[in-house]
């Protein structure tokens, strides 16, 4: 690489809103509440901490500073929280989505259904094979070959050429 390339190599970064603009509460400009930023699991910690801790004040209060120092370590512990590489308030609003889709999924944005069931309905009948013309050629066994002159199934060819089964040939000897 000649010198003239070097000095005007390109560097180039992307920051994304999110590294630019973190969102923590209790900044504004350069001032920063006591102990802050905070981020909004450290804020549900606190919140929901401190309403525990005050409902239940009867309960732990033979222990000390204790409770109140579990909470604060708690508060501290949660800053960085991720669960599967996301915030836990995302984690649980992608939960609550989760929950609340349809069971079957969605069509087109619309809930997808199962058919409501119907009953089905039809007959068929089963007619006797058509007469054999006279002039087929005969098969060696007694049966006569089943030639029509349109289009047939297999059964109806079956049964055409065969004869009816004589009762003394079904029971065995």
């Amino acid at each position: 690489m000649s010198g003239a390339t070097a000095a005007r190599e390109r560097l180039a970064r992307s920051y994304t809103a999110a590294r630019r603009h973190p969102w923590v509460l209790g900044k504004l400009g350069d001032w920063v509440i006591w102990f802050g930023p905070y981020s909004p699991a450290q804020l549900v910690v606190i919140g929901g901490g401190a309403v525990l801790l005050i409902n239940t004040f009867a309960w732990w209060s033979w222990l000390g500073p204790v409770p109140v120092v579990l909470w604060l370590v708690a508060a501290w512990a949660v800053r960085g929280a991720k669960i599967g590489g996301v915030s836990p308030s995302t984690a649980v609003l992608g939960l609550v989505q989760l929950l609340s889709q349809p069971p079957a999924g969605r069509v087109a944005g619309r809930a997808a259904r199962d058919v409501r069931p119907r009953l089905l309905t039809g007959s068929f009948v089963i007619e006797p094979p058509r007469a054999v013309a006279a002039s087929a050629p005969a098969v060696s066994g007694g049966v006569a070959s089943a030639r029509h002159s349109g289009p047939a199934s297999g059964l109806s060819q079956l049964l055409g050429g065969a004869g009816p089964v004589a009762p003394s040939s079904v029971g065995g000897s």
